[in-house]
């Protein structure tokens, strides 16, 4: 039996049915379902005995201290946060009671239990966070890549909260000896995405022959993981990853952001071609956010070296199998594209 938090989100629900699918143990799935956690993501696992969801917010103290002495795991897989920059931006004071109120919270109960298990349970509990390379700031074009040293240096108030987050998680390991491990993940992409990230916005968004909005020139950089070799990373880590270590997981795909575009509307040229033109006409570039992080780009070598794993998708097979996966799933999308969501877009993405 694991903990997993953000279960209904986008990374969280993947790492869910694949934890499921490959038979590893039940799952109690902890979720407060905001906008971005949705249980139609999970329509094919509701029925499972080893999967029990949980509407709680990281926050209630009162109920995860119910369902740590209820379901006793032997491990809590820290997924849930705020992750959307631009939200943050306009709106941080959600993301601060989030990522780092809320893991606060999530530490200390996991600790009370922790603390309270025989010998043998401590010893092989473990308290996963999975985190992201914002936290390390931006790169110039010729940086290295972020690396598991890289110092710190957030620049919105998503990232920041998660370098606080982070901070935490790592000083509950060395001030009480909490059995940690931390993941610092590149931009994910994949099925079940919320429709506000790039990859889904510009395919839901081409197919409704809408403009594409790019900010500024398009040129930011960002290393690009599929989803699936995310899940797989964490499976590693949580069974073989050392106490109070980071591991970095990218999948060695830099790209800026028109370039991904144009692959994305070359695909859907392929796959399902527009009555007139080509995809790449909506192409349309909007006003640069502030502080836009220029460039984004993971050192996954000690994952690599350290516990074999490398993600078995390329930038193509991923992005194929993703545009294939919208394209076959337009009513999860038309459910999860409310009214309030679309009002968020055209306030924010607006030319």
């Amino acid at each position: 039996m694991v903990f997993v938090t953000g279960g209904a989100g986008f990374i969280g629900a993947n790492f869910v049915l694949d934890w499921l699918a490959g038979g590893h143990g039940s799952v109690v799935n902890i979720d407060k379902l905001t906008y971005a956690g949705n249980l139609k993501t999970l329509a094919s696992v509701a029925d499972k005995m080893e999967h029990i969801f949980s509407r709680t917010d990281i926050n209630d103290r009162e109920t995860l201290d119910k369902l740590f002495a209820e379901h006793r795991p032997r491990a809590v897989l820290h997924f849930a946060a705020e992750s959307h920059v631009d939200r943050s931006i306009h709106g941080p004071a959600d993301f601060v009671q989030t990522n780092v109120v809320g893991t606060f919270t999530l530490l200390e109960a996991t600790r009370q239990y922790w603390t309270g298990l025989n010998a043998a349970d401590r010893e092989a509990f473990r308290f996963l966070h999975v985190s992201t390379d914002e936290v390390f700031g931006s790169l110039g074009p010729t940086d290295p890549q972020f690396s598991e040293t890289t110092p710190y240096a957030p620049n919105s108030p998503y990232s920041a909260s998660k370098a606080g987050s982070d901070h935490l998680v790592r000083a509950y390991h060395h001030t009480y000896g909490l059995p940690v491990v931390t993941t610092n993940c590149s931009n994910n992409y994949g099925p079940y995405q919320f429709p506000e990230k790039l990859i889904p916005l510009v395919i839901a968004n081409a197919l409704a022959g809408k403009a594409l909005p790019i900010y500024g020139d398009g040129q930011n950089v960002r290393d690009w993981l599929y989803v699936g070799d995310h899940c797989a990373a964490i499976r590693t880590v949580l069974e073989q990853g050392r106490l109070g270590e980071t591991y970095n997981v990218g999948g060695w795909n830099e790209k800026t952001n028109l370039e991904v575009v144009h692959a994305i509307c070359d695909m859907l040229d392929e796959l399902k071609p527009a009555a007139t033109g080509s995809y790449r006409d909506l192409i349309t570039f909007v006003k640069d956010r502030p502080g836009h992080d220029r460039r984004y780009a993971i050192d996954a070598r000690k994952l690599e070296s350290e516990l074999g794993w490398r993600p078995a998708e390329t930038f193509e097979t991923g992005l194929r199998k993703t545009v294939q996966w919208y394209l076959s799933n337009q009513g999860w999308v038309s459910d999860v594209t409310s009214g309030e969501y679309r009002s968020w877009v055209s306030e924010h993405y607006s030319a």
